[in-house]
């Protein structure tokens, strides 16, 4: 009896090491869609992420919690070994897309296939080496990055095959300014606080105000009209959109929960959405 007291005590002490390097988060919501003049919708999303932690190496793998079974949205494996950085993707999302599950050309930018590139299982390696006040990297895609900070401007450059990248970012006179040239095309946006008030503004005339009221948070937000996105290797089009206008409204509550009323000017819709996260 004593030796299976013991043997009992020996397990219980591993379960309690391999549980103390695994942590779980996640969130919940449910939302009820008013729609307009349409048919009003409520829907709602639970998500589960576990983290396991052994020294330098961090296995997360995320799941929906949604119908009459748990749903793999990925699970990734991330060690260094010196500046040598290893990203394994482990979950293979082929077995999720088949002639009758892929997306459809309906406007939204669904996935029109599956492909070993974006999808399917693969391995990242990536190597970063400090020289200076720069540091440099290189991954196994032959992708280059140069990125550092020089009197308070940070600017990051990746050399790709045809579609060089590069970002500045600063913050000046109270502005925080960010500037993006990718492949020729340039985009920029500014954020600033004004008498409490957090206002950004970007090259795509999208701007939004966030300030305090009454003990919740307002949130104006402008987005810009965009153009249609043509249907490409992996993805259906994206039908252009109308400008509009979304004025949200959120309050934490003592309970834990967030609760949110946001107004829509592109259908005329009010969505109100309860929220946790843990």
């Amino acid at each position: 009896m004593k030796k299976l007291i013991a043997l009992f005590a020996v397990s219980t002490l591993a379960s309690t090491s391999a549980i103390a390097g695994v942590a779980l988060s996640g969130s919940a919501s449910v939302s009820y869609d008013d729609n307009g003049s349409a048919a009003s919708t409520t829907t709602g999303l639970t998500t589960l992420t576990v983290t396991g932690t052994a020294g330098g190496t961090t296995v997360a793998a995320g799941f929906s919690l949604e119908g009459a079974s748990i749903v793999t949205d990925s699970i990734t494996m991330t060690s260094a070994i010196g500046p040598i950085t290893v990203v394994a993707d482990l979950f293979d999302e082929a077995v999720l897309y088949d002639a009758s599950a892929e997306g459809s050309d309906d406007g939204t930018g669904d996935k029109r296939t599956d492909t070993a590139e974006s999808n399917g299982q693969s391995v990242a390696v990536s190597l970063a080496a400090p020289i200076g006040d720069a540091s440099i990297g290189l991954d196994n895609s032959g992708d280059i990055t140069v990125s550092g900070t020089f009197s308070g401007v940070t600017i990051t450059h990746t050399i790709k095959d045809g579609s060089d990248t590069t970002t500045g970012a600063a913050s000046i006179a109270g502005m925080d300014i960010s500037l993006t040239n990718a492949a020729g095309a340039s985009t920029w946006s500014i954020g600033t606080t004004v008498s409490g008030v957090a206002l950004t503004l970007d090259s795509e005339n999208d701007i939004s105000a966030t300030f305090g009221l009454t003990g919740n948070t307002m949130t104006v937000s402008h987005v810009g009209a965009r153009a249609e996105i043509a249907t490409d290797a992996t993805n259906y089009s994206t039908a252009a959109v109308a400008a509009y206008t979304t004025v949200a409204v959120s309050r934490a509550l003592t309970s834990g929960a967030t609760i949110a009323a946001t107004y829509s000017t592109l259908d005329d819709s009010l969505t109100l959405k309860a929220s946790v996260a843990f």
